[in-house]
Parts: structure tokens; sequence; C-alpha cells
């Protein structure tokens, strides 16, 4: 057992706490800047999400309208679930460590539900899948808003969501626990192209309707996305979109951007 260590500080997020909370507090203040849309978000408690995973400064903003409304359900354990993007392997893989390093301090892992997991759904530990940013980038807003919380990360490569499902399914009726899925949208499209392709991913989740997805949407998480979306559905969640943006509302190139979105179960 030992720690999951960092791999994208520096680049994917700010390296150093005080840089980390300083980019927090400032996507708070541009909220606290819309008071009719902050309290909407108020308004609102869930036991799941769907966050983006792209570089702070792209994103970021969009991920921290979820965890800043997950927190107030002061979830004991959460299980975070993301793509690889670097390494190709067959299924799920769960990391197996002790702690989950962030600049913020180490989150705990939850080991007996680590193990548990693994038993209840065979799930594998492949170290280096694990060194993935879609699912590091949402731990530092963990820490955050949550220090005492623990977490589970797992990774998926060539899966279907019905792998994931089962396990979505058990880990929200365990007591305290929420789940976070993470996903970008569409890729390096003009931003009328994207807008219109994210449009039927928007529409899809915000109906919880997985043939809709097949439509068009584009999503480096759509094995997650399409998992939680029949889970939602059987357990009678609702569904609500939190944000939406694209690459281009922080550096201004609309010929090549990124799609983000931000939703809440609940």
């Amino acid at each position: 057992m030992n720690c999951r260590t960092m791999s994208v500080a520096g680049s994917f997020y700010p390296a150093k706490a005080n840089e980390i909370n300083e980019m927090i507090d400032h996507y708070n203040t541009i909220l606290q800047s819309h008071p009719d849309v902050l309290e909407s978000f108020d308004a609102l408690h869930g036991e799941a999400v769907i966050v983006p995973h792209a570089g702070w400064v792209y994103s970021g903003f969009t991920a921290n309208i979820a965890f800043r409304i997950l927190a107030k359900s002061k979830p004991k354990t959460i299980v975070v679930i993301g793509p690889s993007h670097r390494v190709g392997f067959e299924g799920v893989s769960i990391a197996d460590n002790q702690d989950y390093q962030t600049p913020l301090g180490d989150l705990g892992i939850n080991a007996n539900l680590v193990k548990d997991l693994k038993h209840r759904f065979s799930l594998p530990y492949f170290p280096q899948a694990h060194q993935e940013h879609s699912t590091e980038v949402q731990m530092p807003f963990i820490k955050h808003y949550l220090p005492d919380a623990q977490i589970i990360e797992l990774v998926y490569a060539y899966a279907e969501p019905s792998l994931l499902e089962p396990i979505i399914t058990y880990a929200l009726t365990l007591s305290d626990t929420a789940v976070v899925i993470s996903t970008d949208l569409s890729h390096y499209y003009t931003l009328d192209e994207a807008q219109q392709r994210d449009s039927i991913c928007l529409d899809a989740i915000e109906h919880e309707d997985t043939d809709t997805l097949n439509k068009g949407c584009e999503a480096c998480g759509m094995t997650g996305v399409k998992a939680m979306l029949h889970v939602a559905k059987q357990k009678g969640l609702e569904s609500t979109l939190l944000d939406y943006r694209t690459s281009a509302d922080a550096s201004g190139d609309t010929s090549r951007v990124v799609g983000y979105v931000s939703a809440l179960f609940h």
C-alpha cells in the first residue's frame, strides 16, 4: 500500500495550495456576482455529478459548481470514475493505495470499500492506468470542499457501461457516499459545430436518455455518462444541468474548441 502521487499538478491545475485556493475563490466570486444563479445552485443537493476534466483554466469553473453543491450533502466517501487517456486495458481498474496526494494535503482512500468493490465486482488494479488526469483533476476540489472525505478512484479503458452500472448503483446504496463521473464533450471543432454536437449531449443528460447520446454526442467519458444516466433513471434521480461552456470562453479561440458540462443527480 502506498500513496497515489500527483501526475498532472502544475499543468492541469496548480501545484501550490495557495494557488488552488485562489482559483476556487475566484470561481466562487464569479458566482457571487450573479446572486440569482447562486441562489438557484444553493437550493440544490445531490449524490452524484458529472464534471469535466480539462485544465482548470478551461473547465475548472464548470467543475467547481458541481463540487460546491455536492459538498453540501457532506459525503464521507466519493467514488471518482474517469476514462483512461494513456493506457489501454480491458475493463475497470481500482486504485489500491492508502492515500491520494494533492497539493492541499493527502486524501484518504477508503480501504474497506476498495476491498469490498474488488471482491464484489472482480476489479483489478493496474497501477500504470492511474496516472490519469480525468480523475486526478477532481481531487483538489474534493480536498478543498471535503477535507476529511475518503475517495475511491476507478479508471476504465475498454469497458461497456454495463460494467460500471452495478458499481454506481451499489455505491449510491451506501450511506454517505457520492459518485463523480468525469468526461469532456466534443473536441476540436469550430465553436458553432461544438455547440451543436454538445447540445445533443446536454439534452441526453437533462432527460436521462441514452438513446439521444447516440445521435451525435461526442464525449471521451461516454461509457461513464451512459452508465450514470441508466442508473439515474432506474433509481428515479432527477438530472439538473449546472453549467456548459467551451474552451473558447477562456482562450478566445473559436476555431478548435473543447466542450465542458457539469450536471447534478438528486
